[in-house]
């Protein structure tokens, strides 16, 4: 039985004030919540944030990291860096990331690999833009942004690994894929990491982060291949969040 994970995304949103306010709001909702949260917090937050979470269910994790460990890389953070200030989970191949700083597939794996390096648990974003759905080219695009990660690493790394689909045609748009829609690409991820290890296939987990929201979340979530979300918008919002937090 695979776990339902609520992952927040904040993206660029952040003060020390809403820092507090939000995660405060969380803490008084997490009673009843029965799946895996985490917060992914801008680098300058993360300490923040694990003081604040201190003793509670709620994980911590960060949106991006560098391939390398350590360096002139001004401007960087590194995954040991990241893990010290408590974080177990780290963001990467978000589709910003993507197309807005030119991240390729290549590119993506090395950071899932110096994440797992560091036993942070890498959320592998994956996702095709509007031009690439209505060319019919999803499973195309989603297929050799995973195969990049197992040529690299080999399938086995899936055993630390969470997906995250998302369209990327659906991210801040308003627009979201039907519970169809995002069923079916959840099984051709399933299916395509079956295709060389079904056990792994069956455990890994694969969220959901195309403007998933308080209202659409329980349809999507009930379907059989979506095991939670990767949430933007709405995890700026305490009583947003913990309603798709319920919702799983």
């Amino acid at each position: 039985m695979r776990k339902t994970i609520v992952a927040g995304n904040w993206k660029m949103n952040a003060s020390k004030e809403s820092v507090n306010n939000l995660i405060g709001g969380l803490l008084s909702g997490m009673g009843g919540v029965a799946t895996e949260v985490i917060v992914c917090a801008p680098f300058p937050y993360l300490s923040q944030v694990e003081s604040l979470i201190s003793g509670s269910s709620i994980m911590l994790g960060a949106q991006n990291l560098n391939a390398n460990p350590k360096g002139a890389f001004t401007g960087e953070v590194s995954a040991n860096m990241i893990k010290d200030f408590g974080a177990q989970h780290v963001i990467v191949g978000h589709s910003e990331r993507r197309s807005l700083y030119g991240e390729t597939s290549a590119v993506v794996a090395e950071k899932t690999k110096a994440a797992l390096d560091a036993d942070l648990t890498p959320l592998l974003c994956v996702g095709e833009s509007l031009e690439e759905r209505e060319s019919g080219n999803t499973e195309a695009v989603v297929e050799k942004q995973i195969n990049a990660v197992i040529n690299l690493l080999g399938i086995d790394a899936f055993d630390g690994i969470i997906i995250a689909y998302e369209p990327v045609w659906a991210i801040g748009t308003g627009l979201t894929a039907t519970p169809e829609q995002a069923q079916s690409v959840h099984l051709f991820i399933r299916n395509l990491l079956a295709g060389s290890n079904e056990r792994i296939a069956q455990k890994t987990p694969i969220l959901y982060g195309g403007s998933m929201n308080a209202g659409n979340a329980a349809d999507l979530m009930s379907c059989s291949d979506i095991d939670g979300g990767l949430i933007g918008g709405a995890a700026l919002k305490a009583d947003d969040f913990l309603q798709i937090c319920k919702a799983g």
